[in-house]
């Protein structure tokens, strides 16, 4: 496939630097550093030309203290921290998107559905309408496992009515079946196949039980790292992508 190629003022202008007129002025001001691999390090130059053609693959770009190296799109795992809401505009606590950089913002960052505020672990979050469908539309049923501590021990009882499915109040049927392995007598792993609003806090509460903490430690075959401390994020890569049974265009 032939690489493509853009303008310097349109390549930044994707990424999120603002509009062409914007990115003329940065690149007018020698604000815009760019960088290539070689060796296995990057080596930067000042852009001096807004008009310049540039390859953007394997592009690095650096505007004051953001850096980063091109993306046609943003695939990200970020570790969720408590009182943090998946939200634009919070109501009560810090917004999740407080944690990435404006220019991410700009090309239209979402989280890939929502964590409740005091839940936890892996959020996936990204600017393509085709990745953020797949991993939320109902029909696709992308399994999600939870790490979960009770108020009460849990049964087995509880354990097999959460693995036949449950009532939840208000809503028509029970869930779909759910997998659970205990950890002790009052925490496990639960795996999930739907996204119902507080689904994991209501199937406890229909099994007779409460809920007091939820830690999402994975979504399909993506595991939250373990080197990821709370806060931070990462980029997916293609091998992530790939396990969530999602080809980039």
């Amino acid at each position: 496939m032939a690489k493509r190629k853009g303008t310097l003022a349109a390549i930044l202008s994707d990424q999120g630097f603002g509009s062409h007129k914007d990115c003329r002025s940065l690149v007018g001001k020698g604000a815009v550093e760019l960088g290539r691999e070689e060796s296995g390090a990057v080596r930067w130059s000042v852009a001096e030309d807004a008009d310049a053609q540039v390859t953007p693959e394997g592009l690095h770009i650096r505007i004051g203290a953001f850096e980063f190296p091109w993306r046609e799109k943003l695939y990200i795992a970020f570790h969720k921290p408590a009182g943090t809401e998946c939200s634009h505009t919070p109501t009560h606590h810090r917004s999740v998107f407080s944690f990435f950089p404006e220019p991410f913002l700009r090309r239209g960052l979402e989280a890939v559905g929502r964590l409740d505020a005091d839940t936890t672990g892996l959020l996936l979050l990204t600017d393509s309408g085709a990745f953020n469908h797949l991993l939320t539309s109902p029909r696709k049923h992308v399994p999600k496992t939870y790490r979960v501590g009770t108020k009460h021990p849990i049964s087995p009882e509880q354990i097999a009515k959460l693995a036949a499915g449950v009532e939840l109040r208000g809503e028509d049927g029970t869930t779909l079946p759910a997998s659970l392995v205990l950890l002790s007598e009052k925490s496990c792993d639960l795996t999930v196949s739907e996204g119902k609003y507080h689904q994991v806090k209501r199937m406890f509460a229909a099994a007779g039980n409460r809920v007091e903490s939820i830690h999402r430690i994975a979504i399909g075959a993506v595991k939250l790292p373990d080197d990821l401390a709370s806060g931070q994020w990462r980029w997916l890569q293609a091998t992530d992508l790939s396990a969530l049974g999602f080809k980039e265009d």
